[in-house]
């Protein structure tokens, strides 16, 4: 009897050991991801610079090769990839509840910002501040600072050298939204071809915490809405299923990431008569200088048709059917990553991701950033201050801001 007791007291303090432990790690993950949406300013290819920092260089949650392969799906998958990413990283880390407190500390600085700016700031230009142009340059550095590492640990050989310089060459001169899937399956059929029969080493094994059913019932979610509310929109003549159609239209089938989902937004909402193009621009150029995905963009638009009720539902219904994707196919991509008939086709698809990023850094983070030469030489800073001296993200974003701020006055 003693030992049934001693027993069912020991179950209990794992138990409880375990809950505290999940606690504790939902903790860390909404601390984290809050100071990274409070400080990542630049769009998704500096987002992606921001998380390989914090999560792979310091932090060391995933290899190298882990997170370029969550990027590579991402990337390859509808809907803000950076989001995604941090999405993944959460539940990598606590789950399906790590997932979501690791969307809404990156996520809500910006949504709140932009729901301010619908409501207090619409009249007020805010695009051409010079402390915005300091981060844009800020975002110069990171990302730089993240090609340079990612390149060096996934295009270590001539082959795959040539597959990033032709995914870089293609990607410049084919604009298109569907470029970068183009790319991704070309290059994955050329890795299989040139690596089908290479020996990689053992590589960590990406732990997600979700079974392949509920990953299937996420799938299913998505593409029954993603049919299902167009009827409903048609049937009924209620205008929060109008926008919430809207809104998840545009963030299911759009490839790119937050500069693509801009103009689509625009077709969207301008000509149906919700928004003017004055209130459209104005919110253009809010969702330009705050931190966080582009995508928050449908904060302001909702917030503008329908105050900060309509802010929240568009944020929820344009990121809903990123999360959808990512729970529904994060189960199945470690098994296909270490499938040694994937692996090669996984080798391609990374090199290429890395072309890809290489082309984002020069337009449209370069071509947006480096506008004069004292630009160059406070980006050189900027990065010297990242790599060389190895100081916080945190500080070189102050640095920024304000460097711009009196560069403004120059």
């Amino acid at each position: 009897m003693s030992y049934l007791k001693k027993s069912k007291t020991n179950k209990e303090g794992e138990r409880i050991l375990k809950t505290s432990r999940n606690l504790k790690s939902l903790i860390e993950i909404l601390f984290i991801s809050t100071r990274l949406g409070l400080t990542s300013f630049g769009g998704p290819v500096a987002h992606l610079g921001y998380f390989h920092e914090e999560y792979v260089r310091r932090r060391k949650w995933m290899d190298e090769k882990s997170y370029a392969d969550l990027v590579a799906l991402c990337q390859f998958l509808p809907g803000p990839a950076s989001s995604q990413v941090g999405m993944g990283i959460g539940i990598m880390r606590a789950g399906v509840l790590g997932g979501i407190v690791s969307f809404i500390g990156f996520t809500l600085p910006s949504v709140v910002a932009l729901i301010l700016f619908a409501i207090i700031l619409q009249g007020f230009d805010v695009a051409d501040a010079g402390w915005i142009h300091g981060l844009k340059i800020v975002a110069v550095a990171v990302v730089a600072h993240a090609i340079l590492g990612m390149a060096k640990k996934l295009t270590p050989d001539l082959k795959r050298k040539a597959i990033a310089l032709f995914a870089l060459v293609v990607i410049l001169l084919w604009q298109t939204a569907f470029s970068q899937i183009g790319i991704i399956l070309l290059s994955a059929f050329i890795g299989f071809l040139l690596f089908k029969q290479h020996e990689p080493a053992d590589e960590a094994r990406i732990d997600f915490p979700i079974s392949r059913r509920f990953a299937v019932i996420c799938l299913a979610i998505f593409f029954g809405l993603l049919f299902l509310l167009p009827f409903l929109r048609e049937l009924t003549s209620l205008e929060w299923i109008a926008l919430f159609d809207s809104f998840y239209r545009s963030g299911s089938l759009v490839f790119g990431g937050g500069h693509v989902v801009l103009p689509l937004l625009e077709r969207e909402f301008v000509p149906t008569g919700w928004l003017t193009e004055e209130a459209f621009l104005a919110g253009y150029g809010a969702a330009q200088a705050v931190p966080g995905p582009l995508f928050t963009f449908a904060a302001y638009i909702g917030a503008v048709i329908n105050g900060w009720q309509g802010g929240l539902l568009a944020t929820f219904a344009i990121f809903l059917p990123a999360f959808l994707l990512i729970l529904g196919t994060l189960p199945f991509w470690d098994s296909l990553r270490r499938n040694p008939k994937i692996k090669g086709a996984l080798m391609g698809v990374n090199a290429a991701v890395v072309g890809i990023l290489i082309a984002a850094f020069y337009h449209p983070i370069w071509t947006s950033s480096i506008l004069a030469p004292l630009d160059f030489a406070f980006a050189a800073v900027l990065f010297s201050m990242l790599v060389f001296w190895k100081l916080p993200p945190w500080i070189v974003v102050v640095t920024g801001a304000v460097g711009g701020l009196v560069m403004g006055f120059i």
